[in-house]
């Protein structure tokens, strides 16, 4: 209801009925258990789908409908999936990213073709990825560094399939890159490689779908700008890629090109990343953080930089943490007390 900074969490309202969370650049959307839609922050190009741009500090109700099911919020707009499985978009489109064949933005939800069998999306800062209930995988918008994994640069403003396999599991989105995990276990990236963030050993760009390394123990994943983080099977948590914020959690500010394991414990449950911080909770249900804090977004009641995670407070009912697109300077967080 404001826009005072804060450096600890602080509670939305008092309902207790929010689902699914993900903030975009400087804006949030969510979903509830009654199925609506909700969004908040900044509002250029239309981002919070409320038909205008006018910016909102409280949740605001995307129309009346109850039959949303997921949401992601990309850098200036949203990606939403309703339980009748098929794909909305809205927001900035200047390359094409909303995925309806044309690149004008806008300001509420437009249905993404006629298809019924889309599962879950992904934002970068100009592209999108998803995936269907038969396991394929879909892509559109920027591809000037590959990042939609077709094995070329040409932008596409349709979502266009990422080879021809159908065992895609999870998915997430750095600034220009790409990150997935299979139901094998195998996990993959592509697109800008400039800083490590793709985990091959290199700083190559790559257009196609890559393997890191050969485990098949992989399982949840997420993006920071030109960073990645990843939670095996066996709660150990890694992380590669730009380092300059410690980001990574490595106790320093070195670049890797490779998976570099965060401490040695086996408790991560969920991760997720901003812009340059990262945030984790662990199977205890505590929330941890690190990175860059210039702005308090660790949630640890400074503006300290910490480059090994931080408990944020002392609770232990965090349930959910926003999957975005990596480029918020903010985080929000779902706890269950």
């Amino acid at each position: 209801g404001n826009t005072t900074y804060y450096s600890s969490p602080k509670q939305i309202g008092a309902l207790t009925d929010w689902v699914v969370i993900s903030n975009g650049q400087s804006h949030c959307l969510a979903t509830k258990t009654n199925g609506t839609l909700w969004a908040w922050g900044f509002n250029a190009s239309g981002g919070l789908g409320l038909g205008d741009t006018v910016n909102r500090s409280s949740p605001t109700q995307i129309g009346a409908l109850t039959n949303w099911s997921t949401v992601t919020a990309g850098y200036f707009g949203g990606l939403a999936v309703k339980t009748d499985g098929t794909l909305w978009s809205w927001g900035k489109n200047n390359q094409g990213q909303l995925g309806l064949a044309d690149t004008a933005d806008r300001s509420s939800p437009v249905q993404v073709g006629a298809l019924t069998n889309w599962l879950k999306t992904a934002a970068g800062y100009l592209h999108s990825i998803a995936i269907k209930t038969d396991g394929t995988l879909w892509a559109w918008g920027a591809n000037n560094f590959g990042q939609l994994g077709l094995g070329n640069t040409t932008n596409r403003s349709s979502p266009n399939q990422v080879g021809a396999l159908t065992n895609w599991l999870n998915i997430a989105c750095g600034y220009y890159f790409t990150i997935a995990t299979k139901t094998d276990g195998t996990i993959w990236s592509w697109g800008n490689g400039s800083n490590g963030q793709l985990g091959l050993g290199g700083t190559s760009n790559v257009s196609s779908p890559s393997q890191i390394g050969s485990l098949t123990n992989w399982l949840d994943v997420s993006c920071g700008a030109y960073f990645s983080m990843a939670i095996k099977t066996d709660g150990t948590l890694w992380s590669w890629g730009f380092n300059d914020q410690g980001q990574l959690g490595l106790g320093n500010k070195t670049n890797y090109q490779s998976p570099k394991q965060v401490g040695a414990l086996t408790n991560w449950s969920i991760v997720a990343n901003g812009s340059s911080a990262s945030y984790s909770i662990k199977t205890d249900g505590t929330l941890w953080s690190w990175g860059l804090n210039n702005v308090g977004q660790l949630g640890l009641g400074n503006i300290t930089y910490y480059s090994s995670p931080k408990q944020v407070g002392s609770l232990t009912g965090w349930t959910s943490l926003s999957k975005s697109s990596g480029t918020g300077l903010f985080k929000v967080a779902i706890a269950r007390t």
